[in-house]
């Protein structure tokens, strides 16, 4: 248990360092973090939230080196910050965590309806998503239409519309697949 509090120890002194005037120690503080990995995730997921735009680039950095499902919330939370450099960031984190994103992207499109920094990102994730959905031609089509429908020309209730769609179209494709044991 000791071990366990010195290692956040250590995660939060690296965290610290990210908001360091001197990029050399935040590239530095980042790599090791992004090092460590998923026992990094939380304490970077919580500083997605600084009032510290540096915080938030950098976090948002380290988090698209680590790729771990487990920060996806956060990231999607991410997609609204006010800063487009931090929002592009969280975006290319979701990118590489991978297809694991597309659900829960499709279900903050629908719960911010009205969040146009949601739609586009989830149409960016999507778009860059797409080339590397090669196991399932019925997921590429469906992640096609939601992405023409995100487009920025068409109507925010199109947009809608096809994620309302394409979320039943998901439900029914993990129905047909068989049950993987753990």
């Amino acid at each position: 248990m000791n071990n366990f509090n010195s290692d956040q120890d250590k995660i939060s002194e690296l965290i610290a360092k990210l908001d360091n005037n001197d990029g050399s120690v935040r590239e530095q503080a980042r790599s090791v973090l992004i090092d460590i990995g998923k026992e990094a995730v939380p304490g970077l997921t919580k500083a997605l939230t600084s009032k510290q735009e540096q915080l938030r680039w950098e976090a948002a950095k380290a988090l698209v080196g680590i790729a771990d499902p487990d920060s996806i919330p956060a990231l999607i939370k991410s997609l609204q910050d006010q800063v487009f450099d931090i929002r592009w960031l969280a975006a290319e984190a979701l990118i590489a965590i991978g297809e694991e994103t597309i659900e829960p992207l499709l279900r903050a499109v629908i719960d911010q309806e009205n969040e146009s920094f949601i739609s586009e990102g989830a149409h960016h994730i999507i778009a860059k998503l797409l080339p590397s959905l090669s196991k399932s031609v019925e997921l590429k089509e469906i992640l096609k239409t939601v992405k023409n429908a995100l487009d920025s020309s068409a109507s925010r209730t199109a947009g809608t519309a096809a994620v309302l769609v394409a979320l039943d179209q998901l439900k029914q494709i993990k129905e047909k697949q068989p049950k993987q044991e753990k």
